[in-house]
């Protein structure tokens, strides 16, 4: 109840109410204040309100007071139960665990007021799952109740845990929630077979590395736990089969290492032994994790195909063998009990077969065909042998058939070889290695030898050079020399291999002489010589060749102006009137040339006055015949020369260059002095030209004309 000191009872006053709740929650008496709810009141939804309350004049609906807050707090009572929020809950324990292990802890919320009374105060325990697992009243810890709880017995627990309020008294709330437990693995048991001994029956044309049996062992534990190894026990026929673990079922597939047989073995007895792989050190006490079992095998008698002495055979032949010579046998026998007869033959499946036949009761091989170790140095083949009695049973076998080689070819000279040798090549040099190829095959490798041949090893020009490597070095003899007494010589070398028979060949190498300079390389020789040695490339030869075309070209075209402007200036010039025009690029024929010029117009100048035609252009009209009187007897050439001089010189009309004709007469100061041999006082077969090789290239070739020349036919070797 509102009231205030200004409210004398009559009426006067009047009480408002607002703030939170009101109207709705809460109401006010106008005239005596009074406060009511109108509703229902929840504490855990609103736990207080905040309400303003003012009293004010009737008639004037002024305030009389200021205006007053205050709060209403809603008291609370046992009205919620405890709630577990994360339930229903799942939990797991290791099965073997001892009393009081963890196992989970689980949490209730009231929504009652912990700070009044006992409302909010929980108290848990179990009502299902007892005498298994225990729980903490106050903290909601559950932990193991019993000792040594096995998974292998029950794996799945239900455990039922209430919650209540008041302190657990009489009148509380309570709540309930789950829990699941379920007990995990542990390897607490070891591996065991369900028997004691297994038997199987194996085929004995079971292959090498099948699976011929199961066996297994038994493990209640689970997972990683349950894994098994299993190992054959040494002893008796272990060592002919294996055994290994199934990863999906556990089992031990047997499998089969080495063939069997029944003729040999019919049984083979062995121990298998099983254990777990991941042990547990908590339980070693409980004895070893492992089991033996014993497995006896029974081999089967099978109908089995013909068995080859051998897995393969390799047999030699010489080529040109004779046909229908045997160059081997292949053996294969039934081994079973009943021990049937073997038939054999070739396995038709190419054309290589078809050189050789087989005896079909003997199994011997001989060559049906000629063969050719140059065509074809190996022949592979199968051959097939059949029971007689059963001939679906059949075994097969390769067979190699190394043809061998006959020395029928003689070694010769691997490649042609260009040789050059200088003329001024010293005794001892060699000037070619050469090396022989042989089309026959040695399996120790051929071993060749270089010789002259008789004819050849008597002159003294070049010798052969043996260096026992299968090449040889070709060195000279003579000191020196000349291509002008013989420029090509053939060499006959004679090659010998290494087998049996022995064959050999004549080759014919040829050496070219050219000329060298002083340190050996070469100046002048044929193309070959010149450009073979130099190695160049076909691009680069190309590229040189197009060099000299573009520089011919550009000398002819220069020589071509050249007389085109010296013909233009000559025709100007008509005055000019000479019996012999000499153009310095043409060169005369020397006195036995009569068709250059009239020698008569030496003997006679006047002659010379006469004749006007100008013998340097072609004339327009048709030229007479010059009658030429007989030179006189007394005329001096020198005199008539130096008019001739003097007339050019004093001309006006003349050309302006030297037009100096020198027709017979040599002037003084050659260094070789005069090479006329008007004045020589002997014959021809009295000079002796040697001299001429000292002067130098430029008489070089007088020396080769006028120089000794012997040619022997016996020295072309």
């Amino acid at each position: 109840q509102l009231h205030s000191d200004l409210d004398k009872g009559v009426g006067s006053v009047k009480y408002t109410l607002s703030g939170d709740g009101a109207g709705t929650v809460f109401t006010i008496d106008e005239t005596t204040g009074d406060i009511h709810a109108i509703r229902s009141l929840d504490r855990e939804e609103k736990p207080f309100y905040t309400l303003r309350a003012q009293a004010v004049d009737v008639d004037t609906k002024k305030p009389l007071e200021p205006e007053s807050e205050f709060i209403i707090k809603v008291q609370d009572i046992n009205d919620n139960e405890p709630k577990f929020l994360d339930g229903p809950y799942i939990a797991s324990v290791p099965e073997m665990s001892p009393v009081g292990a963890y196992v989970l802890q689980v949490k209730a919320t009231d929504a009652d007021d912990p700070t009044y009374g006992n409302s909010a105060r929980v108290v848990y325990s179990i009502l299902q799952g007892q005498p298994y697992f225990s729980i903490d009243p106050k903290t909601g810890v559950i932990r193991t109740a019993l000792p040594n709880m096995d998974r292998e017995v029950k794996e799945q627990y239900q455990v039922l845990i209430q919650a209540k309020d008041m302190g657990g008294q009489l009148g509380g709330l309570a709540g309930t929630t789950t829990v699941n437990i379920t007990l995990t693995d542990v390897n607490d048991n070891p591996p065991r077979f369900p028997k004691s001994i297994f038997h199987l029956k194996v085929p004995e044309t079971s292959h090498i590395g099948s699976a011929i049996g199961r066996i297994r062992a038994v493990d209640p534990d689970f997972g990683k736990n349950a894994e098994i190894e299993y190992n054959i026990v040494p002893g008796d026929g272990g060592n002919l089969f294996d055994i290994t673990t199934d990863e999906y079922t556990q089992e031990g597939v047997i499998k089969l290492k080495k063939p069997l047989d029944f003729e040999t073995k019919k049984a083979y007895t062995f121990k298998v032994e099983a254990s777990n792989l991941h042990l547990d050190h908590r339980f070693h006490s409980v004895g070893p994790f492992k089991d033996t079992a014993t497995v006896k095998i029974n081999v089967l008698d099978m109908d089995e195909p013909p068995v080859f002495s051998k897995p393969m055979y390799t047999m030699e032949v010489y080529e040109d063998t004779p046909v229908g010579t045997i160059i081997g046998a292949v053996t294969a026998q039934d081994l079973d009990a009943g021990s049937s007869s073997v038939r054999y033959f070739m396995d038709w499946k190419n054309d290589v077969d078809s050189y050789f036949t087989i005896d079909a009761t003997e199994g011997t091989i001989a060559t049906s065909e000629l063969l050719d170790r140059e065509s074809t140095a190996q022949y592979n083949f199968s051959i097939i042998a059949s029971k007689v009695s059963n001939p679906l049973l059949t075994s097969k076998v390769n067979v190699i058939v190394n043809v061998l080689d006959v020395n029928e070819f003689p070694p010769e000279i691997s490649v042609p070889y260009e040789t050059s040798v200088c003329e001024n090549a010293k005794p001892g040099q060699v000037i070619q290695t050469i090396t022989a190829a042989d089309k026959d095959l040695s399996p120790a490798g051929q071993r060749f030898s270089f010789k002259l041949s008789s004819e050849a090893s008597n002159k003294p020009n070049f010798t052969v050079h043996d260096y026992r490597n299968n090449t040889a070095g070709i060195e000279t003899r003579r000191n020196g020399y000349s291509r002008r007494q013989q420029e090509l010589y053939f060499l006959p070398i004679v090659i010998e291999d290494s087998s049996y028979p022995v064959q050999s060949s004549t080759n014919t190498l040829t050496i070219r002489v050219c000329r060298c300079d002083s340190d050996g390389t070469i100046q002048s020789c044929n193309v070959e010589a010149i450009f073979l040695p130099v190695g160049l490339s076909t691009g680069a030869l190309i590229a040189i060749l197009l060099c000299i075309v573009i520089l011919l070209v550009i000398v002819v075209l220069y020589v071509a102006l050249r007389r085109q402007k010296k013909k233009d200036t000559l025709m100007t010039s008509k005055e000019d009137i000479r019996d012999n025009v000499i153009h310095y690029d043409d060169e005369g024929g020397g006195e036995e040339d009569t068709q250059a010029f009239d020698i008569g117009a030496l003997r006679n100048p006047k002659v010379i006055e006469d004749n006007k035609i100008r013998r340097d252009i072609k004339p327009d009209t048709l030229r007479f015949t010059r009658h030429r009187p007989p030179a006189e007897d007394n005329t001096d050439i020198r005199d008539f020369i130096n008019q001739r001089l003097q007339e050019n010189d004093v001309d006006p009309s003349a050309p302006p260059y030297d037009s100096l004709a020198t027709y017979a007469y040599e002037g003084n100061g050659s260094v070789a002095e005069s090479l006329s041999s008007i004045d020589s006082l002997t014959t021809e077969a009295d000079q002796d030209y040697d001299y001429l090789s000292d002067w130098g290239p430029r008489f070089k070739i007088l020396a080769d004309m006028f120089g000794e020349e012997s040619y022997n036919p016996d020295k072309v070797t």
